[in-house]
């Protein structure tokens, strides 16, 4: 029997300061089907550590070739239920991420996360979370909300 993934990235994610900041916490690892995994190095720049305009960049390529890939991430992609209900989006993938990029625009250039946070740009404070809003998957595993931010884990 084959494996269904001959290739696997693990990502080590950040989502602090801008889109194209170098952070050191955030990393790539590859392993092929038969391979132990190894770190894979940013693209060469005068920076030291991945962006998440470069890691976003690495998976379009790599997605786009074979071997067949399986991505892991350490990053909440949606929000609790309670977002869903205070702000009237309906249960779909599509609507969260049309609502998301909407009002937290953390993928365009020069825009620190923190000043969307703050109302700088996008409308993240008309759209915030509480910290003691879970997802199921956080309150299965014990873990903290998504909107628990500046702290480490």
């Amino acid at each position: 029997m084959s494996a269904a993934f001959a290739r696997y990235i693990g990502i080590d994610y950040s989502g602090a300061e801008t889109c194209d900041s170098s952070l050191m916490g955030l990393r790539v690892y590859m392993a092929e089907h038969s391979s132990e995994p190894r770190g894979i190095t940013p693209p060469p720049s005068p920076r030291c550590y991945w962006t998440r305009k470069a890691i976003a960049q690495l998976l379009v390529e790599r997605l786009a070739e074979p071997p067949a890939t399986l991505v892991g991430i350490d990053h909440g992609f949606s929000f609790p239920l309670r977002y869903f209900e205070k702000y009237g989006l309906p249960h779909d993938w599509s609507a969260f991420l049309d609502d998301f990029e909407k009002n937290w625009p953390t993928d365009e250039d020069n825009t620190p996360v923190g000043f969307v946070r703050e109302g700088v740009c996008g409308d993240a404070g008309a759209r915030c979370g509480e910290s003691r809003w879970r997802r199921i998957t956080e309150i299965r595993a014990g873990a903290k909300s998504v909107f628990h931010f500046d702290v480490p884990g």
